[in-house]
């Protein structure tokens, strides 16, 4: 009898999409770079403003110039970035090159300052620079994506980076109020540098090829355009427009007045705060995990359909909210860390939807457009708020906010993502 052929040939290695995404090693080099990278972000989002004010005696428009100078770049060259990102055949080398650009910005500012010629506009400048270089950074960064990952795991890994965000937002004030006590607050900005170059080292460690189709050009004025028209032409990229642009808007209504009115109407600690935000990010690493889970069992439509039901609950809540301070603080933890999973499970089906909804060649400019939309709308709604407050007071502007982010809802459930 003649027994089986010998082989040392060895077996072929498995399918990416058959592999969880913790065993894919390109992708844990990408979530890896990510939660670095933002990690040091949220470091420098207490270093820099610090250093304006104590070391620099930053007035009260300096400091404001230089919180607007962080997010400026999106309104002024997202849409341009998604046009460039989408003339691309290859996204990474631009990815490492934003890194490196920002790594060496925020380098310049510990430098600056040890040689005694750190200044309010130079911080200024930085934020502007680094800003510039995550705008582009995040364009490139999502049709890369789908070169990553195999298309039925792109929202378990989009549920990934999410998870990372609400790390680092847990994670990272706390690291830096103890670089800033240990190092002083310019110093501490060296560790977004470092991590900066960290990420730019990760990423050039994949080895996955990129193998894009440039989407051909016509101009940077026609690409925009063609953007901003898929956005708004096909139905569910439209309602995911409308749902983002209206939960940005009023929720930062209500981010303008909320602190406002927990220390002075509900007299919650200011110490507690901190601690209540804290919270948010715990339930956003809570809703990465179960939507990962969920989205395999129900589809990301049907998630983002039961989502979107809640964002009012919080909002609504703070705006009932009376008795003993006990009670406060539960109900305020409580909504908080539920709310933290909401968002992020929104975040991850709304980012899935998005690459799965959008045309291969216009990736880069759809998101960018989404992107434009629902950040650019966040200082409307920041300066609505606060002048509603000044003329109707506090709380009636908190049910104006609850009632305003309910009308997300019919965006989504009016549009073809309730009937797939």
């Amino acid at each position: 009898m003649t027994g089986a052929p010998h082989t040392d040939s060895p077996l072929p290695d498995p399918p990416l999409s058959d592999l969880p995404l913790r065993k894919q090693r390109d992708y844990r080099l990408l979530w890896s770079a990510r939660t670095i990278s933002i990690t040091g972000s949220e470091v420098s989002k207490l270093a820099i403003p610090l250093t304006a004010v104590t070391l620099l005696a930053a007035g009260p428009a300096e400091m404001g110039i230089l919180t607007a100078a962080a997010s400026l770049p999106a309104l002024l060259f997202g849409l341009q970035a998604g046009a460039v990102a989408d003339r691309l055949s290859r996204h990474r080398p631009l990815m490492i090159a934003c890194e490196l650009v920002s790594a060496v910005a925020a380098v310049t500012v510990p430098v600056a300052w040890l040689l005694g010629v750190l200044t309010v506009p130079w911080l200024i400048v930085v934020a502007l620079v680094i800003g510039t270089a995550g705008v582009a950074f995040r364009a490139a960064n999502f049709p890369h994506l789908a070169a990553i990952v195999p298309e039925n795991q792109r929202t378990s890994a989009l549920a990934g980076f999410h998870a990372s965000y609400s790390m680092a937002s847990v994670a990272g004030p706390g690291l830096a109020g103890l670089l800033v006590q240990i190092l002083t607050a310019p110093l501490a900005v060296l560790a977004e540098s470092l991590s900066f170059l960290g990420s730019a080292l990760l990423l050039r460690s994949i080895r996955t090829p990129e193998h894009a189709e440039p989407a051909p050009t016509r101009g940077m004025w026609r690409d925009i355009v063609e953007g901003l028209r898929t956005s708004i032409t096909i139905p569910t990229l439209r309602a995911l427009l409308g749902a983002g642009v209206t939960i940005n808007f009023f929720a930062m209504a209500y981010t303008a007045v909320h602190i406002l009115y927990m220390v002075n109407t509900l007299g919650i600690p200011q110490g507690l705060i901190g601690v209540l935000i804290a919270l948010s990010g715990a339930g956003g690493l809570l809703g990465a995990w179960v939507t990962t889970r969920l989205a395999k069992r129900f589809g990301e439509n049907r998630i983002l359909l039961g989502s979107v039901l809640f964002f009012p609950l919080e909002i609504l809540a703070v705006g009932l909210l009376d008795g003993a301070l006990w009670w406060k603080l539960v109900v305020l933890a409580t909504t908080g860390v539920l709310t933290g999973g909401i968002v992020v499970a929104f975040a991850t089906c709304m980012g899935a939807i998005t690459l799965r909804d959008s045309p291969t060649e216009l990736r880069a400019r759809v998101n960018a457009t989404m992107t434009f939309a629902v950040q650019g709308v966040m200082a409307l709604g920041g300066l609505a708020g606060g002048l509603l407050a000044e003329v109707l007071g506090l709380r009636p502007v908190i049910f104006i906010c609850a009632a305003g982010i309910a009308l997300s809802t019919a965006w989504i459930w009016a549009s073809p993502l309730r009937s797939r």
